[in-house]
């Protein structure tokens, strides 16, 4: 099929709260735009220690992760992010993997925000339509 990328707007979710709570103003909140490869081989968001820092994410704990070429490898697991793509978002933590070229968004935030990657047009797009949320109840 190809490879797959997206433009994410990644949000320290902290930052959001606070913002919300009226102890830090909007523009304050640490946010990056970046270019996500969408690897539906991959579960989590993962992201390097660069875009973290930016972020002003907190480390909550140390796991191992099996990458790509098989290698098992010590990452850390942040607190919460806001992940956003066009009109729909997730909040999740991401992994942080030491030495991390690409940011991949892998399968739990796609289906947190009902996404599919058409591999026809090779972009993501809603699973159900364009619609912000699907609940099952």
């Amino acid at each position: 099929m190809g490879t797959v990328h997206a433009e994410i707007t990644l949000k320290n979710a902290r930052d959001e709260g606070n913002a919300r709570n009226g102890v830090i103003k909007a523009e304050e909140v640490r946010t990056a735009t970046v270019q996500a490869l969408v690897d539906t081989g991959a579960m989590y968001l993962v992201i390097n220690k660069d875009l973290c820092e930016k972020l002003g994410l907190t480390i909550i704990r140390e796991r191992y992760a099996l990458v790509a070429n098989g290698e098992r490898v010590k990452c850390e697991e942040t607190e919460p992010v806001d992940i956003c793509w066009k009109n729909r978002a997730s909040t999740l933590p991401a992994v942080v993997i030491p030495g991390a070229r690409k940011i991949l968004l892998g399968v739990v935030p796609l289906e947190c925000m009902d996404l599919i990657v058409n591999p026809v047009t090779r972009e993501l797009e809603g699973a159900h339509g364009d619609m912000e949320l699907v609940l099952a109840l």
